[in-house]
């Protein structure tokens, strides 16, 4: 019953996306900090990160929503992939990575093959590298 009224409440309303989890991911960052420093101008930043997350949440904008999301996701994306990959590359154990010194394709490798010829599938380059 509660699952049900609250589905009715965000329907036709924006709901979250990856500028709401990073703006509330900034706003636990700057909280945490202000319970040591205690400045009141990074207290009230604190209260507008989570004001504005609050908003695009309940949106009934969205088209403006969606384009504010894309804007950021084009200036943050290459950072989230580069962070998605350096995770990746830390738990991948079984294989290595390279980049294509021809087009910059990331490439994949089995571990422990000794010294092998890679071939990018992007650009047909191959090159020598040690698995």
């Amino acid at each position: 019953m509660i699952r049900n009224a609250l589905q009715r409440f965000m329907m036709g309303r924006y709901g979250n996306d990856q500028l709401n989890l990073f703006l509330i991911a900034l706003y636990i960052v700057l909280y945490v900090v202000n319970l040591f420093v205690r400045v009141t101008v990074l207290y009230w930043l604190t209260l507008l990160l989570l004001a504005a997350a609050v908003f695009r949440l309940l949106s009934r904008n969205l088209e403006q929503r969606s384009a504010e999301n894309r804007k950021f996701m084009k200036v943050a994306g290459p950072a989230l992939s580069w962070l998605r990959l350096r995770r990746t590359i830390h738990r991948d154990k079984e294989h290595r990575y390279f980049r294509c010194p021809h087009c910059g394709q990331q490439l994949r490798v089995p571990r422990g093959k000794g010294r092998i010829t890679v071939t990018c599938r992007n650009c047909g380059n191959s090159f020598q590298e040690k698995s």
